[in-house]
């Protein structure tokens, strides 16, 4: 089975092109190769994925017949990431919200809705004087 097919299979990325996307970038790497979307994968073949700036290790157990739920993507393969890289993850959600605390900055479509009703509340309160 295709390395980008499988990383779809397991859910690791949405959709089939983005996986194979990350293969051309070189983001996706066997045996510390960087390999094509078209390399085979076998059982016990351990892939290492760069996503969202995190190296995450996967060791094949079984090839999937096809896209699998979320409950069984263990018994087609192991998580092996070293927990230094899950800890980064951890870091890097802390740093993003220590920068831009919710409700700062640009306001959001619900806010902007508050805002306006705000507004029209008071021009009819004025109106009314």
């Amino acid at each position: 089975m295709r390395v980008d097919k499988y990383l779809w299979h397991i859910r690791y990325f949405k959709t089939r092109s983005v996986a194979t996307k990350a293969c051309n970038k070189g983001q996706v790497k066997i045996d510390d190769v960087a390999v094509k979307a078209s390399r085979d994968v076998f059982p016990s073949d351990i892939i290492q994925v760069r996503k969202n700036q995190i190296d995450y290790k996967v060791e094949v157990l079984d090839l999937p017949p096809s896209r699998v739920g979320a409950k069984l993507v263990g018994l087609y393969c192991m998580d092996i990431t070293p927990k230094e890289n899950l800890e980064k993850l951890d870091l890097l959600n802390y740093s993003q919200d220590y920068y831009r605390k919710r409700g700062t900055g640009r306001p959001t479509k619900k806010d902007r809705r508050d805002l306006e009703d705000f507004k029209d509340d008071v021009d009819d309160s004025i109106d009314d004087i």
